[in-house]
């Protein structure tokens, strides 16, 4: 359970007399801290910064060295020690969100550098320091001369940066904190799939297709050359680098225990107890997330089983088998299976104005995921765009395995990855009225998942799962989520076998066994993300239950998920007290 940071009733209260001096003081140095985070932020998140239009990180990938490490956990000691001396109560009711989130940020990140793995485990079976670069041609501004300097500069930055990922990776050799084996088969494909023969051929030369009219001939023949010797020298030999590093040394040195969890490596218990608090914002314990996931899923088979009724199966588990099997169900081919997925998006957006009343700006598309990271990844995911970069937000889905891939389960992952979910939110976010640390530099997952997951469940009241298979899919789809907050801690924390992880979702998700080894090994080797979607979901249904039961007639569901996402993205605790003193509000007027 989650304890409000905040009294209810303070933010429901107006200030209307003048502050004390005091008072003053504190607004006065508070906001000032507040400013040197942001910028100290911007200094050292060189992406961040190129998404909102500032120059500062052009050419630059992060410093990520151990030594940049440490004087960045320095600085933020400082800024904690700064931000303990300045009372929250002190402060005018505007800033006291900004301050909870600042501590909270400070706080994890400076128990998450108490643990070892937070500072050797440098890469999941999911992405690693390849992905620092195979975006850019994507994720760049690329109008000027100046754009394509900092693009080119980016790319010949990366054999550094790979070094430093190398140099993580010995110390987990050395500590015994490598990822476990099975999980990472097939790993170094993604490596070496973003090498190609010539410079013209790989990923990173679309940015040179076409001239922008801001650059003149011979400038552009000049970028042209320099961008060759970026891609051979900076890209193709960074990844070189990491691929000997990895099959050489790295993946000889994975771990082969039959329990592959975290928290069986030194220290692993007490990092993996961290990782569940810092990814779901709450005091929960893994027993308790564990025992949670098993009552979920509990309710959840019992939705199943009368939906398999309703289809005329006398068991769920012979709906399931039907579902996962009947070629019906599944796309003949890659063009149909996006084509199909971009109608259907297209649908969903029609009903975003009865479900909100503020829209974000930034439009989104449906794309596939890259080839070269499309085998063994996830069904899809999101890619946030930028109006500063003039980049869309990213539907990403997997062309790859389509017997795996059934149509039944787009509408859920639709509404999840795009609207009313992902892009939705974070694109609102990013153009909501509140500090700029706030509205791009903070990202709690149990509120981004969470919404993202309760998103599907507004597929209900879109009409969206019109089928018997259509709601076994968002049935399936919520299991899963449920299931994971079993298979995660069961794996990390009670010493779960990989099979043992396989057979309990096998037997209780509609997902297709592809999706499930793919999903596995992304929970072995990413500890603890996978419990915020659940877990966020069910505090986001909480506080509409509450709402509706409270409001009644007068309860509007588009003010109610304005106010959701009004503050961008935030802890438990803290959206908690704003539903309720957004609740108390509407009751008094």
């Amino acid at each position: 359970m989650t304890r409000p940071l905040f009294a209810a009733s303070a933010f429901a209260l107006a200030i209307a007399a003048a502050q004390p001096a005091f008072a003053q003081d504190a607004e006065a140095e508070f906001v000032e801290l507040r400013e040197e985070v942001w910028e100290w932020t911007l200094d050292n998140s060189p992406n961040l910064a190129t998404s909102i239009g500032d120059r500062r990180g052009d050419a630059q990938l992060g410093d990520n060295s151990l030594a940049g490490s440490d004087a960045r956990l320095a600085q933020t000691q400082a800024f904690r020690e700064r931000l303990e001396a300045i009372s929250a109560t002190d402060l005018p009711q505007n800033l006291r969100i900004d301050h909870a989130l600042m501590a909270r940020d400070f706080n994890d990140t400076l128990e998450a550098a108490q643990h070892n793995h937070t500072h050797f485990i440098a890469f999941t079976n999911r992405g690693g320091p390849q992905g620092a670069i195979s975006g850019l041609a994507y994720g760049s501004p690329l109008f000027t001369a100046a754009d394509y300097e900092s693009y080119i500069g980016r790319l010949e930055a990366f054999p550094t940066y790979v070094a430093n990922v190398i140099e993580r990776s010995d110390n987990a050799v050395a500590l015994g904190l490598t990822q476990p084996c099975e999980p990472m088969q097939g790993y170094e494909n993604s490596i070496t799939g973003l090498i190609a023969e010539t410079p013209e051929d790989s990923v990173w030369w679309s940015a040179f297709e076409t001239r922008p009219g801001t650059i003149s001939d011979s400038e552009w023949a000049a970028l042209e050359q320099r961008g060759r010797s970026a891609i051979t020298e900076g890209a193709f030999a960074g990844l070189r680098s990491f691929a000997d590093f990895y099959t050489q040394e790295y993946a000889p040195a994975c771990r082969t225990d039959e329990a592959p969890g975290i928290g069986g490596t030194p220290g692993g218990q007490e990092y993996y107890a961290y990782r569940v608090r810092s990814f779901t914002t709450t005091e929960m314990t893994p027993q308790e997330v564990h025992d949670l996931g098993q009552s979920e899923v509990a309710r959840i088979r019992a939705e199943m089983e009368a939906v398999a009724a309703e289809a005329g199966f006398d068991t769920r588990e012979a709906f399931i088998e039907h579902l996962r099997t009947d070629p019906q169900y599944y796309p003949e081919d890659e063009e149909s299976y996006l084509q199909y997925t971009q109608a259907l998006a297209k649908e969903i957006d029609g009903w975003m104005p009865r479900l909100f009343g503020t829209l974000p700006r930034l439009p989104y598309t449906v794309q596939p995921i890259p080839a070269a990271n499309a085998p063994g990844n996830t069904t899809a995911y999101y890619e946030r765009g930028s109006m500063a970069t003039g980049q869309a937000g990213i539907y990403r889905l997997n062309l790859t395995e389509l017997d795996q891939r059934p149509l039944w389960e787009l509408p859920a992952l639709g509404v999840h990855e795009a609207v009313p979910g992902h892009h939705h939110q974070i694109s609102l976010q990013q153009e909501l009225d509140i500090h700029p640390l706030r509205a791009n530099g903070t990202f709690f997952t149990v509120f981004v998942e969470g919404w993202g997951l309760y998103s599907e469940r507004l597929g209900i009241e879109m009409g969206l799962y019109d089928t018997p298979a259509k709601e076994m899919g968002r049935l399936s789809y919520e299991m899963w989520r449920a299931s994971r907050l079993v298979v995660d801690t069961g794996i990390h924390a009670l010493g779960w076998t990989r099979q043992e992880a396989v057979d309990f979702m096998l037997a209780n998700t509609a997902l297709s066994e592809g999706n499930i080894n793919a999903e596995v090994n992304r929970y072995i080797t990413w500890p603890g993300q996978a419990l915020a979607y659940k877990l966020g979901e069910l505090k986001i249904r909480e506080l509409r239950a509450r709402a509706e039961q409270t409001l009644g007639a007068d309860f509007d569901l588009r003010a109610f998920h304005d106010t959701v996402l009004e503050n961008g993205s935030v802890p438990l605790d803290v959206l908690e007290a704003h539903v309720d003193a957004w609740i108390a509000s509407e009751l008094s007027t």
